[in-house]
């Protein structure tokens, strides 16, 4: 029987590298994403490479439609081995700018998408004492940065939870694993929200060479569950993420002063 990944926002950027990448070894897949074309399209990929999926439209931010996605999944293959929670959007905003309506979306995709996910499948990982858990966060829950108060939020809890969810399920024979990118050229702009700055300026970022790529973040994914690594900071992420945990002071004072200038 082949190994089954379930993953997350997988019809494009990171979601759909990875979702290609452990069907290029050996594993069938359960995907979910928002778009029905690109997720179906992602689908016809997968079958290409001689492996199963199932490939559902879903809101990961509805409770019920997720455990009823992931019932399936298990009906379908019969056991899941790794969970990719990686739905998620970005938000550029600072709080006087970010409504509640902005908070309860945020949080509804990037935090409860992941608990409603973890929830539903963790009975599952328990039962069979082994199971992979890998949440996909961002540099922004490492690091405060400058106006993005609703999506660092979100980013620094999947920290918390990931960090926390180790302690008490290693033990059990489940890996869980945090995989942090830095600005990564995707196409998560087509569903961010900015509030405080010009979308423009974030398309020139993403033709730097210091930006992360999907394929990037997918590998370190891969490695994470093959190698059983804790955390993975990925590409340029990892020099403010060091300089914050090692001087978090002067990293915020920089912080600070990037904000004054813009």
């Amino acid at each position: 029987m082949s190994p089954t990944a379930f993953i997350t926002g997988a019809s494009q950027g990171i979601g759909k590298a990875t979702a290609l990448l452990f069907a290029k070894n050996g594993y069938d897949l359960i995907i979910t994403a928002r778009t029905k074309d690109k997720l179906e399209a992602i689908a016809e990929q997968i079958k290409k490479l001689d492996r199963q999926v199932l490939a559902i439209t879903t809101d990961t931010g509805a409770r019920t439609a997720v455990e009823a996605l992931i019932n399936l999944g298990i009906e379908r293959f019969s056991q899941i081995d790794v969970l990719v929670n990686n739905a998620g959007i970005c938000m550029t905003a600072p709080m006087s700018k970010t409504n509640i309506e902005d908070w309860e979306k945020i949080i509804n995709v990037n935090l409860w998408g992941y608990i409603y996910t973890i929830n539903a499948l963790l009975p599952h990982f328990l039962e069979r004492k082994q199971g992979n858990i890998i949440n996909v966060g961002s540099f922004g829950g490492k690091v405060p940065l400058p106006n993005m108060t609703a999506y660092c939020t979100t980013k620094y809890a999947i920290t918390g939870l990931t960090e926390t969810l180790r302690l008490e399920l290693e033990p059990q024979g489940i890996h869980v694993s945090g995989i942090h990118p830095s600005v990564t050229n995707s196409d998560f702009l087509e569903r961010a929200v900015f509030k405080d700055s010009d979308p423009q300026q974030m398309k020139q970022m993403l033709s730097s060479p210091l930006v992360s790529q999907p394929e990037d973040v997918a590998k370190a994914i891969w490695n994470a569950v093959k190698h059983s690594e804790a955390e993975v900071i990925v590409g340029s992420a990892k020099v403010p993420t060091f300089l914050h945990r090692l001087f978090p002071g002067i990293t915020q004072s920089m912080l600070q002063l990037a904000t004054k200038s813009n």
